[in-house]
């Protein structure tokens, strides 16, 4: 994370406003925190600090709170400082195979409205752009009316381009060369940033921020649905490769002559463990796969069937793991509920493959977020302008989405 700046002359104006997102998004971390906190963290002096939050605060993004309660030293006990509830907030979107799931999310992670629809199998890219403008004018409509629409983040599973956003390949979808954030953007006429991402990489982005990799710096997030991905940071950052598309784990070749994959490929690992995989198994008609998450939730003890593919899950994590070396591998989609019925299954597939010391360094787990990993992703992209930039960001927002988006 960026830390404060200091600075003279020409350069003063953009040195105060990156502290401002500094601090701005400290707080959105923790939600809460007292000056002497923010003082620390940042290595600014008190005053300094104090016209940070009341610039913040006259711009409607955080509040002040009541003193801690708790105090180091003597004294008086420092002021608090806490992101507004009816403050500005962003539309994430989490695009599935056979559902997109829409919320609005304000700063702080705090998840408002909600919304999800079915994606008929061979929709159309403008057809589901519909319906995903139709669920944001419906969450955006019960959101407070003055609030500021920042923007819009959208997880896609898939092949994101990191330049311009285009979905270059989502084999699931059976979309090639897509540019989905015009679609949506078309549909809502409504001119407001929007950002695409990969699924697993936001996933794994949430994760690390707010979820059960806070404070790790090298992690996967494998993101297991009716295709396989993952999201890798390492060192504290996201690998993402030259163009974007790192982690596409699901595409490895886990069983040579195996059946096809969407990809064109055979024998591909998804193929082994995704939904489709643990559907026929559990004898699950196949258009049921996406959904298959509830379905094993609902399960107190593992069905026979699941244990064959929880131990492949764990010897395709092995190429995983030795691959990347993580301390923590988060399990999400289907693989959280298969992870927490068949957990001995997945360690022994890992620990039959896995190099013994990448094995001995790694920690298996479920993701903090529960459900909401990849959703919460999609809403902290969307929200990274406001921390290079809260008054840019803030200059450029709808502040009347619901009468826009209703008329």
């Amino acid at each position: 994370m960026a830390g404060a700046q200091r600075g003279t002359g020409t350069n003063q104006e953009a040195v105060r406003r990156h502290n401002l997102g500094t601090l701005l998004r400290h707080v959105h971390d923790a939600s809460e925190l007292s000056r002497a906190d923010l003082t620390g963290r940042m290595g600014l002096n008190r005053s300094t600090i104090a016209g940070l939050v009341g610039e913040l605060d006259t711009l409607g993004l955080i509040e002040h709170a009541s003193p801690a309660t708790e105090r180091r030293g003597a004294g008086r006990p420092s002021a608090g400082v806490r992101i507004r509830d009816d403050g500005p907030y962003v539309v994430a979107v989490d695009l599935g195979v056979d559902q997109a799931t829409v919320a609005c999310v304000g700063l702080g992670g705090r998840v408002g409205q909600r919304a999800s629809a079915p994606i008929p199998e061979e929709t159309e890219a403008w057809q589901v752009g519909a319906t995903v403008a139709a669920l944001i004018r419906q969450v955006v409509a019960l959101s407070p009316a003055d609030a500021p629409l920042l923007g819009i983040g959208v997880a896609v599973p898939g092949l994101v381009r990191r330049s311009d956003g285009l979905i270059r390949h989502a084999p699931n979808l059976n979309w090639h060369d897509v540019s989905f954030g015009s679609i949506v953007l078309a549909a809502l006429a409504l001119d407001v940033p929007i950002a695409l991402g990969n699924d697993a990489d936001l996933g794994a982005l949430s994760e690390h921020r707010r979820g059960a990799a806070q404070k790790i710096d090298d992690l996967v997030f494998l993101s297991g649905n009716v295709g396989v991905g993952a999201g890798v940071i390492t060192g504290g950052h996201r690998l993402e490769g030259v163009a974007g598309y790192a982690g596409e784990v699901g595409h490895l070749c886990h069983a040579p002559g195996g059946i096809p994959c969407h990809c064109g490929s055979r024998g591909c690992w998804e193929t082994v463990v995704g939904a489709h995989a643990i559907a026929q198994a559990l004898r699950v008609p196949v258009d049921q796969a996406a959904r298959l998450g509830a379905t094993l939730d609902e399960m107190t003890t593992p069905a026979r069937e699941l244990r064959p593919i929880a131990t492949e899950l764990g010897r395709g994590l092995a190429a995983v793991v030795n691959i990347f070396n993580p301390s923590v591998v988060i399990l999400g989609g289907c693989f959280r509920p298969l992870f927490r019925l068949c957990r001995a299954e997945v360690t022994a597939g890992l620990a039959e493959r896995a190099l013994r010391p990448a094995n001995e360094a790694v920690r298996l787990t479920l993701p903090g977020l529960e459900t909401d990993s990849v959703l919460l992703g999609a809403a902290e992209m969307a929200m990274e302008p406001v921390f290079n930039d809260p008054v840019a960001s803030l200059a450029a927002a709808v502040t009347d989405a619901p009468a826009r988006l209703a008329g």
